[in-house]
């Protein structure tokens, strides 16, 4: 993306999200010295954005003197972003289960307007998420199977709106970066159903997805799934086979056509 800033950007609001993202990032019982640190600021600015936020409910004062957390506005905020990503109750228990029977980390991926979001993601310590794929990001749709699936539902203009917007950083040695290839590779997706990246987002990491389809059929979100690169060539059909029913099955259940009852899986 480009790395020039827009005008009428108001600087305390930048910096006060700032601290937000450091004291998330830290966890609770963080320090007003360790977050000015971490943020570049004054002791004395920081304690005037740590006063504000708490005052506010986006922090708390933790007590005895343990530093800062966050607060309990930030959870309803949470909340009207999945409903707002269209993730309930029912996409979790399915991502959980997939994540399950298939023994990778998935995920749950939507196009919001022309974004492509991670909408939910299910991990576990044996088979954990890539970072820094987690909920809300949205870049590099170019290198990612999601965003390849997502990206081959957009119209040409809307795709090529896109690109130009976010552009096609070289993440990797086997990052496409010329338009050109990429097309030629969503005309693919399209045809097949599945997209793959295999060290385009990140070296030693590969991914597998399929779109997900809505009542009248367009592609509205897509799951995928992640593993270390070396045992993605020995499950790769497993691994496609796996996407591939999970994507039909959640395509029902967001129609209403199939009740979100998934087949229970031992914890991994």
């Amino acid at each position: 993306m480009s790395s020039t800033q827009p005008r009428g950007l108001i600087g305390s609001a930048r910096r006060a999200l700032r601290v937000l993202e450091i004291v998330a990032s830290e966890g609770d019982g963080v320090s007003a010295k360790a977050v000015a640190r971490k943020g570049g600021f004054t002791l004395s600015t920081t304690y005037h954005l740590l006063n504000t936020l708490v005052y506010e409910g986006y922090l708390v004062r933790l007590g005895h003197g343990r530093g800062f957390g966050l607060g309990y506005k930030l959870g309803p905020l949470y909340h009207s972003l999945c409903e707002a990503l269209d993730v309930d109750e029912a996409v979790r228990e399915e991502l959980n289960a997939l994540h399950r029977q298939a023994r990778a980390a998935a995920y749950y991926t939507v196009l919001r307007d022309t974004d492509v979001v991670v909408a939910a993601v299910a991990d576990s310590p044996r088979y954990p998420r890539a970072q820094p794929l987690d909920f809300g990001f949205h870049e590099a749709a170019h290198a990612t199977a999601f965003g390849k699936v997502l990206l081959s539902a957009l119209t040409p203009k809307q795709r090529r709106d896109y690109l130009t917007n976010t552009g096609m950083p070289k993440l990797t040695e086997r990052t496409r970066v010329r338009i050109s290839d990429l097309n030629r590779e969503l005309s693919q997706v399209r045809r097949s159903g599945v997209a793959r990246d295999i060290e385009e987002f990140r070296p030693e990491l590969a991914c597998v997805s399929a779109p997900v389809r809505d009542a009248d059929d367009r592609v509205t979100a897509a799951v995928a799934f992640s593993v270390p690169v070396a045992e993605f060539a020995v499950r790769y059909a497993e691994l496609e086979r796996h996407v591939r029913a999970g994507a039909a099955r959640l395509s029902r259940v967001l129609a209403g056509d199939l009740p979100s009852e998934p087949p229970r899986f031992s914890a991994v």
